[in-house]
């Protein structure tokens, strides 16, 4: 086997607990991790070769919110391996969170507070800005580069004896009303976050859809509330740990509460063990853990349009064509 694991901050978070359980299932799999921080990925690959001293485990240099790096990689990529089996997209940022509490308070009296606590409906916004690319940030590093990443390495994925696996992190937060096709990118909104991962749901349909005759089969996944580098930009440290007893008595009646990273990272490694036919392209595997700490995994059917899938599929084949036409430099 050979696997691909991006993510922005490997030495912790999902990304470090997806790699070690991936490695426990199959200590034959070539890893490698992909990360914008050479430095970090480096001290991510011995923190796993110091509970397994016999593993495969390499790094490339990536940031996804650049396209440059991304071709470089790309290029790296298809030079080092003949086939990819895996290609776990877990990358991802939410910049300037900023918690609405009158949001909060009303969820409260109107009863939906828990649906609010599990989905941050309603209470989660972001300030997002351009980057070097004149991409939204958050839509370029959370979708748009990983849809680069795939394209690019399609001689790795497509036309293998067995088939290749693209399994896309998303989110419950993943919200049909917080994204638009005459917006995609999500530059007149506040919720940036929700948008590119309800994006990633409508990629994944039709990459689906595109590609299933070519041997390459997409799932989305949801890794529940991990605390995490991301979850602690939220509140202050301290905050979250008042609040911790609270969530583990929240996780009785909220069973994406995961928590900690290595149970988030349940329906990536799940999916690693199924055969892709079998599974269901419109639906979403979530990470659950009970009250009691019992991992396991719940599948649940996306709320998309395969339509709007299919019209926004169209719109970041455009988009890609336009955005690549400064890099022919670095397009074999």
């Amino acid at each position: 086997w050979a696997g691909l694991s991006l993510t922005p901050s490997p030495c912790s978070g999902v990304g470090l607990a997806l790699c070690q359980r991936l490695l426990e299932e199959d200590g034959r799999i070539h890893l490698c991790i992909a990360c914008r921080n050479v430095q970090k990925s480096e001290a991510t690959r011995d923190l796993i070769l110091a509970t397994h001293p016999a593993a495969q485990v390499s790094t490339v240099e990536m940031d996804l919110g650049s396209l440059a790096s991304i071709l470089r990689a790309a290029r790296e990529l298809r030079c080092r391996f003949q086939r990819l089996d895996f290609v776990f997209l877990n990358a991802g940022i939410m910049p300037n969170p900023h918690v609405n509490f009158k949001a909060l308070w009303h969820g409260l009296l109107t009863g939906k507070l828990l649906h609010m606590l599990t989905t941050a409906e309603g209470i989660m916004t972001q300030t997002d800005r351009l980057n070097g690319d004149g991409l939204q940030e958050v839509f370029a590093t959370n979708l748009f580069g990983h849809f680069v990443l795939v394209r690019q390495l399609q001689s790795l994925l497509c036309g293998n004896e067995k088939p290749s696996r693209l399994i896309w992190t998303s989110s419950s937060n993943a919200r049909e009303s917080a994204f638009s096709l005459s917006d995609y990118q999500h530059a007149r909104g506040q919720e940036s976050y929700s948008s590119s991962k309800y994006a990633t749901d409508l990629t994944s349909v039709v990459l689906n859809r595109k590609f299933n005759t070519q041997g390459l089969y997409s799932s989305v996944v949801c890794p529940g509330l991990v605390m995490t580098n991301m979850t602690y930009r939220i509140l202050p440290i301290f905050l979250w740990k008042l609040l911790m007893p609270i969530m583990l008595l929240i996780r009785f009646f909220a069973k994406t509460y995961t928590l900690t990273p290595y149970n988030g990272a349940e329906a990536h490694v799940w999916l690693f063990k199924q055969k892709p036919e079998c599974l269901d392209a419109l639906v979403k595997y979530h990470s659950c853990t009970s009250g009691l700490g019992r991992c396991y995994v719940e599948p649940r059917k996306m709320d998309v349009d395969e339509d709007t899938a299919e019209k926004f599929y169209q719109k970041l084949l455009e988009l890609e064509e336009q955005t690549l036409e400064k890099y022919h430099d670095l397009l074999d």
